[in-house]
């Protein structure tokens, strides 16, 4: 088939865990003709969905790598990108954003906007990425779509409008009203294949009025001859084409969301959905995307959607699976040619495209070339995550894409000598795929080091190491990653001298020290009358981050601390760069204790969901872990308690939580800030990291 731009949707599954991203994935490539059978995640059959294609991930019924594939919906190519739910895996979705032109956001009918909806959304805007909601599983007990698109509207802040009505809910749901062309759909066939088309029911006639009106006084918004049409000719009168265009441009504007709903589990709303995506979702030439010009200063440069111009690819996942390793890549401007050269602006290295294909799940088809707007898979490159590759002499990168911190960690020994070459193998890899997923060496203690996004993150490439590399390894206990920072101004005067016979060291620095509530670290100078000569400045910066590295009261580091020096001395002679990088240790270890250091400590955004009988026992939980209720709501009778705790007490949480809940209720935290420790906890910590000094273990 001839590449038509126009007619490429590169679209994103985003969700809460559990919303039935996989489900519709599965639903969308069996109408596309992709697959000839539909599998559920759980299903009976033992098969899995098509886009959970690892073993771990079937087995568990979660996503836990983003998979890719390409269907033909009518005459569209869509690239889809299914993403995983769970917030431990959440840089998978940021890479998918990353390369995605828009996305279909999905949400639960009966749970409505919930706290990984939140963090989706914010990811979508952080990357500028349009989108329609799909609000699924309307068969469930409980279902209210429409709920949930006022919830859009007053937890995501999105101009949200109904452009279906579900007809009938829960068990009784049959179809849908579709409130642009004011018919109803209906799904038969033992799939939901066959689309029926009919006249609304009478009995809904007057709701389908109500809200098509309220769609199209929001679709006038952006068409001003759509507005003039409503009043010459009324709500009836206007042309389908016409609301389609209006509703397009304010979604690709970002200033509107259409919500389709229904149920993948029962095969009803997908057709029309996949029908909004090449209808209301960008084309990859409707996308502004700039990369930075390398040789001129990182000026931002406009990137064409078209193929006569240098070639400018994005790399943005690897996997180093069964075929070798494999770099998905988006082309952004330009092609890219199987046997052609390509030059990685990062190391600096060209390569030749040995083998180009089209990922389909763990399928691979392989193709000659990948054009402008498509996302393919080269094989055997020697890249990294984020990488640029461009061709014609440019020399562009784009903006690296957000990576968050880890804030878990874990000690790992392999169990024997075998298992010890496999660990480093799988550690390789892994760190290598995932940026989130980080290894060291304790230099005291000689232990492997994991960290990670959660205890999920960790476990599951525990597991992975067991079934991949068959590599057995004992974890220890998991561990916070603790900060210190100050909470007052401190002031520093010290002076370092030695002589130790021919030229000695000399170097004196003074100045304050005082916390910063924005950036992790400030240097500033304030030298006046040559104190400190130039060219020592940056041996005292230099100095100040070296202690930083590790806080006096438990080893971690240092964080939110604004440094000032205003004057100290130097010897003709004697100074130099390391006797001032050892003032400025000094100077910041004297001035620390003065600034009242305190420890830091994660602390988690945590939403539990139980049936409304336990709300005391949720309560229960979070007072006995140190953590703050921000609000708890009843509905449908569930309960949903949203709170503040701090990471170290969340350990083994999901099974107490089962236990009281009798197996009812679930879970879901993230990363929300770092927190300052009570007295009594940091006085333990304290406490046990001098003893584990005094056994050299620190």
């Amino acid at each position: 088939m001839a590449w038509d731009i126009s007619k490429v949707r590169n679209i994103g599954i985003s969700a809460h865990i559990d919303s039935g991203k996989t489900t519709t994935s599965e639903r969308i490539l069996f109408y596309c003709n992709k697959i000839h059978a539909i599998h559920e995640v759980r299903g009976k059959d033992g098969v899995g969905a098509v886009m959970d294609n690892m073993e771990l991930e079937r087995e568990r019924g979660i996503t836990i790598q983003s998979a890719a594939t390409q269907v033909q919906w009518k005459d569209y190519t869509i690239n889809l990108i299914d993403t995983p739910g769970h917030v431990d895996f959440t840089v998978e979705v940021e890479r998918s954003l990353r390369v995605l032109d828009g996305a279909i956001m999905i949400l639960c009918a009966v749970a409505g906007v919930q706290s990984q909806s939140i963090t989706v959304d914010r990811q979508l805007k952080r990357y500028h990425v349009p989108r329609v909601a799909f609000v699924n599983k309307c068969d469930r007990q409980g279902a209210n779509p429409v709920r949930v698109r006022m919830q859009l509207r007053e937890k995501l802040g999105l101009n949200a409008y109904m452009m279906e009505l579900p007809i009938g809910l829960e068990d009784k749901l049959e179809g849908v009203v579709d409130l642009v062309a004011m018919k109803a759909i209906y799904f038969d066939g033992p799939n939901g294949e066959d689309l029926r088309i009919a006249e609304i029911p009478a009995n809904m006639t007057a709701d389908a009025e109500k809200y098509r009106e309220e769609l199209l006084d929001a679709a006038s918004m952006f068409d001003d001859s759509l507005m003039e049409e409503i009043m010459e000719k009324g709500y009836d009168g206007v042309a389908e084409d016409k609301i389609i265009a209006a509703i397009r441009k304010g979604t690709l504007a970002e200033q509107f969301v259409g919500v389709f709903c229904g149920s993948a589990h029962v095969n009803k709303g997908i057709q029309p959905l996949l029908d909004a995506v090449v209808r209301y979702l960008p084309a990859p030439n409707e996308v502004r995307n700039v990369a930075l010009d390398l040789d001129n200063n990182e000026a931002e440069v406009e990137l064409e959607s078209v193929d006569n111009k240098p070639c400018v690819a994005l790399g943005f996942k690897l996997d180093d699976g069964q075929y070798g390793q494999l770099t998905y890549t988006r082309v952004y401007q330009g092609k890219i040619k199987k046997g052609e050269e390509l030059y990685n602006t990062r190391n600096k290295k060209r390569f030749k495209v040995g083998r180009l294909v089209r990922m389909n799940s763990a399928q691979m088809e392989d193709i000659n070339e990948g054009c402008a707007g498509d996302i393919v898979a080269l094989f055997g490159v020697d890249c990294a995550s984020g990488d640029t590759f461009v061709s014609g002499g440019v020399n562009y990168s784009m903006a690296s894409m957000y990576v968050p911190e880890p804030v878990i960690s874990l000690s790992i020994t392999p169990k024997d000598k075998q298992a010890s070459m496999q660990m480093s193998k799988a550690l390789n890899r892994f760190t290598k795929e995932d940026p989130t997923f980080r290894v060291y060496t304790d230099p005291e203690s000689n232990e492997t080091i994991i960290k990670g996004m959660g205890e999920l993150h960790l476990e599951v490439y525990v597991e992975r190491m067991k079934r991949e590399y068959n590599c057995e390894v004992i974890t220890g206990k998991p561990q916070v990653a603790y900060r210190e920072s100050i909470t007052t101004t401190g002031d520093f005067n010290y002076t370092h001298k030695k002589q130790t016979g021919g030229s000695g060291q000399y170097g004196r620095v003074a100045g304050f020290m005082e916390p910063d509530s924005e950036k992790d670290y400030e240097f500033v100078d304030a030298i006046k009358g040559g104190a400190i000569p130039n060219e020592y400045i940056p041996s005292c910066d230099k100095g100040f981050q070296k202690a930083m590295k590790e806080g006096s009261l438990i080893g971690a580091p240092i964080v939110g601390v604004k440094i000032t020096i205003n004057d100290g001395q130097y010897h003709p002679v004697d100074s130099n760069d390391n006797a001032f990088q050892i003032a400025a240790i000094g100077a910041f270890r004297e001035g620390y204790m003065k600034a009242k250091p305190v420890i830091l400590e994660p602390i988690m955004k945590v939403q539990m969901t139980a049936p409304t009988e336990f709300q005391g026992n949720l309560f229960g939980l979070i007072n006995q872990r140190r953590g703050v209720i921000v609000d708890s709501t009843d509905e449908n009778n569930t309960s949903t308690v949203n709170a503040e705790v701090p990471l170290s007490e969340m350990f083994g949480f999901s099974t107490i939580l089962r236990s009281s809940t009798q197996g009812k209720g679930e879970f879901t935290m993230e990363f929300l800030k770092y927190g300052k420790v009570p007295n009594n906890v940091s006085e333990e910590l304290q406490a046990k990291y001098k003893e584990e000094k005094a056994a050299g273990k620190k």
